[in-house]
């Protein structure tokens, strides 16, 4: 049975901070098996890796050569200290000709071992592939890469990179504290044999005595303490503040219900803290920036930290040489403008970051949800299993499905027990360039609407507008696009279908009233409680907010 997906009001709309990627086109033609069967792949690969040092090498004509007319480089760090992909012969060659000879790669290898890095036949999307990791030197650094070969259709035997990508791991001469590396216990002996491990980490923490962080890094949630833990391997000072009072309070403070595949928030917050703790991070809680200066000529910022010790704060000047946002990929939280919480005289009116719970005894009180994307949907969940007169306020289609299919159809064999090591997984994920990811994503999703066309007929039969994503790529491509429009699903669908969760379709906000909420089409839904899971606002807002305007305007991305 087909699903009928709404698109009214579109979900593909442009919305603040919202970027609609390009579907990539592949190769037109269909490689027979029995050429497969055939093909000294090995050999492929050699011939090709050759041309492509011949390229670095100042070659440029090899370009057309040795890639598909439809190809992509994507390069992390490798051929500049930047991020970029390039699309095509002319950009490809533009990249290549304006990096100096002695930046670029110096080198690209073939590995010997595991057999999973070895060259191989492998279907990708509608395409049989040679795929390959590889090794990569710079002069700077050593890292790895990816390459997918297709035969070319106009030529036939000869094979060349729809895909490449290229990514720096380390930097020559900066081993990381590993293997024999690792600290010591004698490493804590000093003149000063008084002083023991635990005298050395509280000395560390304070940065007391002159010590200066090289790097300021704002936020201990996943991301930061992330980068923490890299540059610690590295040798580099590092300090994390966060305005918590504890590490992991980013997730623990989050609403009771929120419902995780794989670890529970609140046992997620806990292994950030032991992280902290475990790793020996330096992390300043309850800690803010705040102020901040960078001086161009000694390429330094003059930044102040306060942090609030027993209630007094307590502030300290640093000189960084690098500041990290590790604020999240949101900013602040988003409220229709048109809505002034004032005029509200019901019991509450949050946006969902400020809900943890229904208020008890509230069995048969009326509560509207505005936002039909994960939160909302966990937010009216657990109002509904309260007893609660819930409906959900849907602006716009939504793109739902069960966290099963999800892990079935995207992570099957790649994220999996019996698949490669996480490392190389990751390598083969970060392989794909978003266009080229957003083409394979079109045909999952339609693979994973069929399994899960009970579930959305259900909502589709309750008046929940249900969508396949920007242009039918399903979840991935949405939520780099966009951030939100999309649930996956544990529990709250079911309520929908069998309305326990009213639905108000495609209708904005307009206002609220002293015990109402007032839609575009000034329809009005009676509320004792309003909730907002209505999103947040673009995480340049949230730069702009820290650093200032000056320099929030130099930062690309």
């Amino acid at each position: 049975m087909a699903i009928a997906t709404q698109s009214f009001p579109p979900s593909n709309r442009i919305v603040p901070g919202s970027f609609l990627l390009p579907t990539a086109q592949f190769p037109n033609h269909v490689t027979k098996n029995e050429h497969l069967a055939s093909t000294n792949i090995h050999s492929i690969v050699s011939e090709w890796v050759a041309a492509f040092n011949n390229l670095l090498a100042g070659d440029h004509h090899y370009v057309t050569k040795i890639f598909a007319k439809e190809a992509y480089w994507r390069d992390l760090l490798c051929m500049s200290w930047d991020f970029r992909t390039v699309h095509g012969h002319d950009q490809i060659t533009t990249y290549v000709e304006k990096v100096d000879t002695k930046d670029r790669i110096q080198d690209v290898g073939l590995f010997e071992s595991p057999a999973h890095k070895l060259p191989q036949l492998v279907g990708f999307h509608n395409l049989h592939v040679i795929q390959a990791f590889l090794k990569v030197e710079t002069r700077c650094g050593r890292g790895v890469g990816l390459v997918r070969l297709v035969p070319d259709s106009d030529e036939g035997d000869s094979w060349r990179a729809f895909t490449l990508f290229t990514t720096l791991e380390e930097l020559k001469g900066y081993k990381e504290s590993i293997q024999d590396r690792r600290p010591t216990g004698l490493d804590y002996v000093s003149d000063n044999a008084t002083l023991n491990w635990k005298d050395h980490l509280l000395a560390q923490k304070s940065l007391e005595s002159g010590h200066e962080p090289a790097v300021l890094i704002l936020g201990a949630g996943q991301g930061g303490l992330t980068m923490a833990a890299r540059l610690k391997q590295l040798r580099v000072e590092t300090l994390v503040i966060d305005q918590n009072r504890r590490v992991g309070d980013n997730w623990r403070k989050r609403y009771r219900q929120l419902v995780q595949k794989f670890t529970p928030k609140d046992k997620l917050a806990d292994w950030f803290e032991y992280y902290v703790g475990i790793l020996e991070l330096n992390v300043w809680t309850s800690a803010s920036l705040d102020a901040s200066e960078w001086n161009d000529e000694i390429r330094r910022w003059t930044v102040t930290v306060k942090q609030d010790i027993d209630g007094n704060p307590k502030f300290r000047k640093f000189h960084p040489r690098h500041i990290i946002l590790a604020t999240g990929h949101a900013g602040e939280p988003y409220l229709p403008p048109s809505i002034d919480p004032r005029d509200f005289k019901g019991d509450r009116l949050l946006h969902s970051t400020q809900f943890t719970e229904p208020k008890p005894n509230g069995r048969g009180k009326k509560v509207v949800v505005v936002g039909s994307s994960n939160s909302g949907h966990d937010v009216a969940r657990d109002y509904a299993n309260h007893g609660y007169d819930v409906t959900m306020v849907q602006r716009s289609s939504t793109l739902v499905h069960t966290s099963q299919t999800l892990i079935d159809v995207t992570m099957k064999g790649l994220y999996a027990e019996d698949g490669p090591p996480v490392d190389d997984a990751d390598i083969i994920n970060m392989s794909i360039p978003n266009p080229v990811a957003k083409t394979c994503q079109i045909s999952a999703t339609k693979d994973m609407m069929q399994r899960d066309r009970e579930l959305l007929s259900g909502l589709h039969a309750a008046g929940f507008a249900v969508d396949g994503g920007i242009d039918g790529s399903g979840l991935s491509i949405k939520y780099l696009s966009r951030g939100g429009g999309y649930y996956i699903d544990v529990g709250a669908s079911k309520l929908i279908a069998e309305g326990k969760i009213r639905v108000k379709q495609g209708s904005g906000v307009k206002s609220v009233k002293h015990h109402s909420l007032v839609l575009d089409d000034d329809s009005e839904l009676e509320a004792d409680e309003i909730v907002f899971a209505t999103g947040f606002q673009n995480m340049r807002d949230t730069a702009r907010s820290i650093l200032g305007d000056d320099f929030a305007s130099r930062v690309h991305g």
